[in-house]
């Protein structure tokens, strides 16, 4: 007698953004208690096949438990790295990539990202090398990567030199964001998070800034709006130039510039990545007044915005602002001529790309971090 196969999960509520680049199209699902059906939302897109999981120290205590009860095959592994932008290295991806081998990994496996940023760009930099690519889950565990890193397909890792320098393009097949999972972030990883939230906002929807503009809990009723209205500007851009060739993309990294900067010149120890991003926005704004006719009131909004979700405006004492200018020059998106491209801020809401600055100007913007709002 056969056994009747088992029901289809009852899916909960969820949100879902379509990142359409023809055959690398996939779907951004985002919702609640979606963690225990990440199998069933691969087995419904054809990958049920053997796959690994890669945690760090703290999400795979948190998170392999619900995963690993969802999944429809017994040929799932997993392998866990230390927490921190540390991990983030050629020495640590070769480590993954060995130990994909050495379980044998096909082409036909997966590779399912599991935390934040550093996870989804190093898990997706492994699975874009190993066997000259395999197919790619992102399980972002952070507002920071629901919103940006998990969407796009950039992966890549560090070099002592600057942030990003090695990676590859490389779309993921999958992105399940789970809100629930942003419940067990400390205060200040969700705070890092919302300074893309804001950037978003900033860039290209002025009613998506003027909301989170007066701050956002894990527990806001609309939080998951945001966070498909951030992934859905993301999308668009992607959809328009996605290996950052013709400008558009340029637009997410309003802020970026000084905001790598000053974690390469603090040695990637003294602030989260979206901290660091806050203060290149802050400077970036003021930029945009002097160089761009940024009204000096959305300036102050922004600099509101930024302070009503606890991220820093000002520079920490000590902070060396010549070790920030002179890591400007390692900045990944320096254009081939050397120079840097700016994105600035017509207004609230628009964001162009491809200005030019003068040392001064930048040698200004960097000075200003060093004072209080």
């Amino acid at each position: 007698m056969t056994t009747p196969p088992d029901p289809q999960p009852s899916l909960p509520p969820h949100r879902k953004v379509r990142v359409d680049l023809g055959p690398r199209a996939y779907d951004v699902l985002i919702g609640r208690g979606m963690l225990n059906l990440v199998g069933e939302f691969m087995n419904q897109r054809g990958m049920k096949r053997t796959a690994v999981l890669i945690f760090d120290q703290n999400t795979g205590p948190l998170y392999k438990p619900p995963i690993w009860s969802g999944l429809y095959s017994a040929d799932w592994d997993f392998l866990t790295i230390d927490s921190g932008e540390q991990s983030k290295s050629l020495k640590d991806a070769a480590k993954l990539l060995s130990d994909l081998a050495n379980k044998r990994l096909s082409r036909s496996g997966t590779v399912i990202a599991v935390g934040g940023g550093v996870i989804g760009d190093l898990a997706g930099f492994v699975a874009a090398t190993y066997l000259r690519g395999i197919n790619f889950v992102q399980v972002p565990t952070t507002l920071l990567a629901m919103v940006d890193s998990s969407v796009g397909g950039k992966t890549g890792v560090n070099l002592p030199e600057g942030k990003n320098l090695v990676g590859a393009f490389h779309q993921p097949k999958l992105v399940v964001a789970d809100l629930d999972t942003l419940k067990t972030l400390p205060p200040r990883e969700f705070s890092a998070g919302m300074a893309e939230v804001i950037k978003y906002g900033a860039i290209k929807d002025k009613a998506l800034f003027d909301r989170v503009a007066k701050g956002v809990k894990p527990d806001d009723a609309d939080l998951d709006e945001i966070v498909e209205k951030c992934v859905a500007i993301k999308a668009r851009i992607v959809e328009k130039d996605e290996f950052e060739t013709k400008g558009e993309r340029a637009l997410l990294n309003f802020g970026h510039t000084i905001g790598h900067a000053i974690e390469k010149a603090t040695g990637y120890t003294t602030y989260l990545h979206g901290e660091a991003i806050s203060l290149g926005m802050r400077a970036a704004a003021w930029l945009s007044v002097w160089q761009a006719g940024l009204p000096e009131s959305d300036a102050r909004r922004i600099e509101s915005a930024l302070t009503a979700s606890c991220l820093p405006v000002t520079l920490k004492p000590g902070i060396d602002c010549a070790a920030i200018l002179s890591a400007l020059g390692n900045d990944k998106k320096v254009a081939a001529d050397g120079r840097n491209r700016w994105v600035l801020l017509k207004k609230l809401g628009e964001a162009t790309s491809g200005w030019e600055l003068s040392g001064d100007v930048v040698e200004k913007a960097v000075d200003l971090l060093t004072k209080p709002i």
